[in-house]
């Protein structure tokens, strides 16, 4: 025991220490893996729900058109028109490739 009387307070300091320990090992590693998986889970909850109301959109929109125009074929060429134009826009919106560097001859 030593003299300023903190001789039997060491398990109380032991597991104290252990306690912080562990929380801060808990803060830097369960902590961020939990919001990454919430933020993978709602993504994929997201993209689900938007891709199935595109296509219950375009069936929609097909439906409409053969109901307007009374042909089929018209409604597949507008439907297809919309498609290809929303599809190029896509296509130019993707990531260009950075020009190679190159390093002079010395």
């Amino acid at each position: 025991m030593t003299g300023d009387g903190r001789g039997s307070d060491w398990p109380a300091q032991a597991a104290g220490a252990l306690e912080q320990a562990v929380q801060t090992v808990r803060s830097k590693t369960v902590e961020p893996a939990q919001k990454a998986t919430k933020a993978v889970v709602y993504g994929l909850l997201a993209t689900f729900f938007v891709l199935t109301a595109a296509t219950l959109l375009i069936v929609g929109l097909f439906r409409g058109l053969v109901v307007l125009t009374g042909e089929v074929w018209i409604a597949y060429l507008i439907c297809g028109g919309i498609l290809v134009v929303v599809g190029a826009f896509c296509w130019t919106l993707r990531f260009k490739a950075p020009p190679p560097d190159e390093e002079p001859d010395p």
